[in-house]
């Protein structure tokens, strides 16, 4: 692992634990698509295999690359980002328990602890993470959890992750970072003090918009054991063709995101000029609040762009109809561009709480298709 961690990114990504099949030479990590496990007599396992809940050496090896990736001690593949958002808080919390959720923060996440946490007894307070002031003052005796998504989702909101770390260990609680709009190509919020990362491995991690997933990558061993035990226990595991869809994409994502980053920058300028957008929401454009911050912890500036109509939510839902390349469709991540209506599609979940996002609000997937493409797809939309 120490040789891995000195190599580069696209080195780690397409060789970390991925070392040629011993058996074949095989250089693509086999797939194994089987429940059980032969034992040599009672309780006499090969490799530790008995189950395939309990452990398969096709999601073991996503496991090592998330880690590598990530710079983090152990990874864990689910078979949903909210699968490993579940699994994460029923670890962490119990009834009476508090976490302060990040103000800008994805309708599903959002949906799981307000709705369903909920009535298991788990506490939450929305805040503005980037107000310090006002992230020590939602704090509590109970607060577990500091939650927070940075890029966030729609807004593409920034938060300092050193920054908000540090309040949260002040507190005795951890800082989960969902680094899903990012990627560890861009952002590593483990070696900024977060405790945890979490990712929907749907997204840029998987890429090709063909396979659904999460993963939880945490900076401390015991941590990590303790969600390693809950991993089977509860069950919401990858499977091993899923987690084999994941593998063969982080071999990619390093080339993919940096030209998601240049369309994505491209597509933000061509919306700054038009003056039919009233915002444009992305942080590699200077006037971005979390611009500086931005640029400090992140390598690049992602892929995502959100803007709002000066015309209001019916001028919004016409451009979401209209595209041509860009296809209306909840999710985002890969390698065709997605368009949507986060107020009436992602985010609908959020109407009426402190979370409900603008109805004037578009936000965009970009693509890696050829930008002028894009630009002019969205030039007719917008007419």
């Amino acid at each position: 692992m120490s040789r891995e961690n000195e190599q580069g990114f696209n080195t780690r990504a397409i060789h970390a634990g991925q070392d040629p099949d011993p058996a074949t030479g095989a250089v693509i990590p086999p797939l194994h698509l089987t429940t059980t496990y032969k034992q040599d007599g009672v309780g006499g396992l090969r490799g530790g295999y008995e189950y395939s809940r309990s452990g398969n050496p096709t999601r073991d090896t996503l496991h090592a690359a998330l880690a590598a990736l990530e710079e983090g001690t152990t990874a864990l593949a689910f078979a949903s980002g909210l699968a490993a958002e579940d699994t994460l808080l029923r670890t962490l919390c119990r009834s009476g328990d508090h976490v302060v959720l990040g103000g800008d923060a994805y309708g599903g996440t959002f949906r799981l602890i307000s709705r369903v946490l909920s009535e298991w007894g788990l506490e939450h307070t929305p805040v503005d993470l980037d107000d310090a002031g006002a992230l020590r003052a939602a704090i509590r005796p109970t607060t577990r959890v500091v939650w927070c998504e940075t890029p966030s989702n729609p807004l593409l909101n920034i938060t300092d992750i050193e920054a908000t770390a540090a309040i949260a260990h002040e507190a005795g609680a951890l800082l989960v970072v969902d680094n899903t709009f990012a990627s560890p190509y861009l952002q590593r919020p483990l070696t900024l003090g977060a405790d945890v990362v979490v990712h929907s491995t749907t997204k840029y991690l998987g890429g090709h918009s063909d396979v659904v997933g999460g993963a939880l990558v945490v900076r401390h061993t015991t941590l990590g054991e303790r969600l390693a035990y809950n991993h089977n226990a509860m069950g919401a595991v990858a499977g091993p063709f899923d987690s084999w869809m994941v593998l063969r994409s982080l071999k990619t994502l390093g080339v993919r995101m940096d030209r998601h980053c240049a369309n994505a920058a491209r597509v933000a300028e061509f919306l700054v000029a038009r003056s039919d957008v009233s915002a444009v929401l992305y942080p590699g454009l200077p006037g971005h609040p979390g611009h500086a911050v931005a640029a400090k912890q992140m390598s690049g500036f992602g892929g995502m762009v959100s803007f709002r109509l000066r015309d209001g939510e019916d001028a919004a839902l016409r451009v979401c109809e209209r595209t041509e390349l860009f296809t209306l469709a909840e999710s985002l991540g890969g390698v065709e561009s997605l368009i949507e209506h986060p107020g009436r599609m992602t985010h609908a979940s959020a109407a009426g709480s402190p979370l409900e996002v603008p109805s004037d609000l578009v936000r965009l997937s970009v693509g890696i298709e050829d930008v002028d493409d894009l630009l002019a797809d969205l030039e007719q939309a917008l007419g």
